[in-house]
């Protein structure tokens, strides 16, 4: 006796939904393909403790690194209210008080998943430098200040610290190699590295001290002043060397010293200033500087009714006068003795930036001479090189200073991360995987309803 109709139709249900069941698990498991998932990002900190201000930077990279280097882009700036952390030597509390305003802003951008995996590092540069030669007890008093702040934050705190001159250059030359596509490019959905590229010169000027670094042509003869970094899969060795007492403040202090030195009337005025500046000024605070001293080299006595800008010939003068810096015969970083291997021809860029402007109006004349003068006389460029320095205070939409570069040197030492692993198909594959799937559902769901009919006859 042949089956009835409701068994046949029972049959073709479950077949259709054993066969389309099938189907859908080979395109779900052979049809599938392996794919990478991006990469988590990584985040990191760096406060740059300036001779005028602070200021913080959050930079992020993917967590799996190229040849051991991160890509690292710049997430956020913010510049901390008040002066240098080296002004807070009668309250050293207030100095790591001052660091919370932006540090709960960078806190606020990186996920809270992530806080106590953040590395943060605290640089402090020359201000701090002459701090610690002139009372050494005060500069550690102020770092403590700062640790104990950063140290109580739900960050990995990687310590604060006086940067050394050479370290500040060196960052400073990665930073700008880096953001103008020198050490790597992204080319043809990959990473590498240039084939063809010029190496540029970092020069910095900064309110404390100058640094310039760059690659020579020839072997580099002061070891002092060689600084080596593996980048990217790439060895480089520059040359670095930085100048305590050389930067925009510590110049213009020593003037005003000489002029209030020399100053035997009322009012006079200083062939390097656009004003005019009592005779009573106050001496005290230009002499808490080891590198302060006043001297009788300028006879500021003649021209004194100069008007406008000044007199750039007299100032240009002034300033050479005080390249020797004989009041820093005992401190050797304060001796200007010239680069030992003056730069060859190529592209510089010098990073020279003050917030605040206004407050610096006055100063703008001494301060062009003395840039002037300090590439001339001190770091020996030419008229004919003088075409290849840009003054940039950012690059590529980001800032040239010392923490990129920190930052970037810092992501070598943080393990890399591997790429997660999944199975996946293509949107057509996975469409057609839905279409079966719904039809085994559908086939399932008949074959019960048949079975169902069937029962109740």
């Amino acid at each position: 006796m042949g089956r009835s109709w409701k068994e046949r139709v029972f049959i073709a249900l479950l077949g259709i939904a054993a066969a389309s069941g099938l189907t859908m698990l080979i395109l779900i498991l052979v049809k599938a393909t392996d794919v990478f998932l991006p990469a988590d990002t990584k985040f990191g900190i760096v406060f740059d403790a300036g001779s005028s201000h602070t200021s913080l930077f959050v930079y992020q990279w993917p967590a799996n690194k190229e040849k051991d280097t991160g890509v690292v882009s710049q997430a956020l700036t913010c510049q901390i209210e008040g002066p240098g952390i080296a002004s807070y030597t009668s309250d050293p509390t207030q100095a790591g008080e001052s660091l919370k305003s932006c540090l709960e802003e960078a806190l606020a951008l990186i996920p809270q998943t992530q806080h106590q995996e953040t590395p943060t590092f605290l640089g402090a540069t020359a201000g701090m430098r002459l701090l610690s030669r002139k009372n050494s007890s005060q500069a550690r008093d102020i770092l403590a200040a700062v640790s104990q702040t950063l140290s109580n934050s739900p960050v990995d705190f990687w310590g604060a610290k006086i940067l050394a001159g050479q370290d500040e250059g060196a960052f400073g030359w990665i930073t700008i190699n880096y953001v103008l596509g020198m050490l790597l490019k992204y080319s043809s959905g990959q990473w590498i590295l240039p084939e063809e590229r010029t190496l540029v010169g970092a020069l910095d000027l900064g309110g404390a001290s100058t640094q310039i670094s760059f690659v020579p042509q020839g072997p580099i003869l002061d070891q002092s002043t060689q600084a080596t970094f593996r980048l990217y899969g790439a060895n480089y060795s520059i040359y670095t060397h930085s100048y305590l007492c050389f930067g925009r403040d510590q110049v213009l202090t020593r003037l005003l010293a000489q002029l209030a030195q020399n100053s035997s009337v009322a009012l006079v005025r200083h062939p390097c200033y656009h004003s005019g500046y009592q005779a009573t000024l106050p001496l005290a605070p230009l002499h808490e500087s080891p590198c302060v001293h006043t001297t009788d080299s300028l006879n500021l006595t003649q021209n004194l009714t100069v008007e406008g800008i000044g007199n750039p010939g007299e100032c240009v003068a002034a300033l050479r006068s005080l390249f020797n810096f004989s009041s820093c015969k005992d401190q050797e970083d304060c001796a200007f003795n010239g680069v030992y291997q003056p730069p060859v021809h190529g592209q510089f860029y010098v990073e020279a930036s003050y917030p605040g402007q206004e407050r610096w109006l006055r100063d703008y004349c001494a301060s062009g001479m003395y840039i002037l003068v300090l590439l001339l006389e001190g770091y020996k460029f030419s008229e004919e090189t003088w075409p290849s320095i840009q003054f940039q205070k950012q690059a590529g939409g980001v800032d040239i200073g010392w923490t990129l570069g920190y930052m970037l040197n810092l992501t070598g030492m943080i393990p890399a991360e591997a790429l997660t692993q999944w199975r996946a198909q293509s949107y057509s594959i996975w469409m057609a995987g839905v279409v079966f799937a719904v039809l085994t559902l559908v086939a399932i769901l008949g074959a019960a309803a048949v079975q169902l009919f069937w029962t109740q006859d």
